[in-house]
């Protein structure tokens, strides 16, 4: 696989042991009105940095088309949201102008739901949060997934896992990471949501221990939505709606080949499909090149489709360092490029989420990306 140096990486968040900053990941961007850019992330605080432990979410501003960002502050405290964790950031605006920030909240270890906030001044102040996700559960919603459709409906893809507590494990809980996914609409522009009537599970199999985890959406057609989650059977299984995300083909292995790790997709407003992923599946005998975890994330490569998914060029790596992961990919189209926010820890981080980068690439260096493969 080609390894291309592509663009700058134009900000850097790493974690700070001296600062009780673990961790820094899974952003999203959104363009404000004065042409300047917001960017979300989840700033974790403490010892630790795992995904239940206490995070607050922070903004940063480029107010140069995003070759710097700067103005770091706090939007909420984990404390403030009474919470044991928020994290997991999409934005959206939303058809009066607003800003919608939606996030995951973590209340207990067994229950985490998704709601959204908006702001109608470029983010400075935040109305009260909206429930999401109406059923009491343990949805996952990746970052950077929140997508409106063209009928207007605002669709929210999740990853629902089977928790409680249990007498006989050894800190009195039950989690089954084996994931089905369930979607999650508002037709009213995010006052109101239910759940779609279709949900998407992996056929039995023994040597499945995932699930559909992770799921992300888009929209290939008016009404007809591209369904897609991450598994640990060696590639990215696919699920198609004809109905505006209502109800969900049967679910089937697609063309992307990956280690348990997300796909990102996104359309730009030419109508190209950009993907960005782990192309490289954990397999037996495929040498690790460091303690951390890194869950085999790593080249980080970048395809584009410009026939409605229909075929992708080959993946380009953008990132290939052997001891370090790069997941949980924002994207964010410019008019001379591509803002990319993705984890990209390292051994001195100790686990491949805890350092975030964001990274700028520019049209001209992509036009390269002409030949299709898959």
């Amino acid at each position: 696989m080609e390894y291309k140096g592509l663009g700058t990486v134009v900000a850097e968040f790493a974690p700070s042991k001296e600062n009780k900053n673990p961790r820094n990941s899974e952003g999203a961007f959104l363009g404000r009105k004065d042409g300047s850019i917001l960017f979300v992330y989840s700033r974790f605080k403490g010892e630790a940095c795992d995904d239940w432990v206490s995070a607050d979410i922070y903004a940063v501003t480029s107010k140069d088309g995003g070759r710097s960002f700067a103005d770091e502050r706090m939007l909420f405290s984990c404390e403030g949201e009474k919470a044991q964790n928020i994290m997991s950031l999409s934005l959206l605006e939303m058809q009066n102008g607003d800003i919608g920030l939606f996030y995951l909240v973590r209340h207990t270890y067994t229950m985490i739901q998704m709601y959204v906030r908006r702001s109608g001044d470029g983010g400075k102040t935040w109305s009260d949060r909206v429930l999401c996700t109406p059923q009491e559960g343990f949805y996952v919603v990746n970052n950077d997934r929140v997508i409106r459709l063209a009928s207007g409906r605002i669709l929210i893809p999740a990853a629902t896992h089977r928790t409680g507590q249990q007498e006989a494990a050894e800190n009195g809980r039950f989690f089954d990471s084996h994931s089905e996914v369930v979607f999650f609409y508002s037709d009213d522009d995010g006052a109101t949501w239910q759940a779609a009537d279709g949900k998407c599970c992996m056929p039995y199999s023994k040597n499945c221990m995932s699930g559909l985890q992770e799921p992300g959406v888009l929209e290939l057609e008016k009404g007809i939505v591209w369904g897609y989650a991450r598994t640990d059977l060696g590639r990215q299984y696919e699920m198609f709606s004809v109905d505006n995300a209502n109800t969900w083909s049967a679910v089937s292995p697609s063309r992307f080949s990956a280690p348990n790790s997300p796909l990102s997709m996104k359309r730009d407003k030419t109508g190209a499909i950009w993907a960005v992923w782990n192309p490289i599946p954990e397999y037996n005998g495929r040498e690790k090149k460091t303690e951390i975890f890194t869950g085999g994330r790593t080249p980080y490569v970048l395809a584009v489709s410009r026939d409605n998914g229909q075929t992708f060029t080959e993946g380009v790596a953008f990132e290939a360092e052997e001891d370090r992961g790069y997941c949980y990919c924002a994207i964010y189209f410019l008019e001379d490029g591509m803002l990319l926010a993705y984890n990209a820890g390292g051994p001195e981080d100790g686990s491949c989420l805890a350092r975030l980068r964001i990274r700028k690439i520019g049209w001209e260096e992509l036009e390269f990306l002409k030949t299709y493969s898959c």
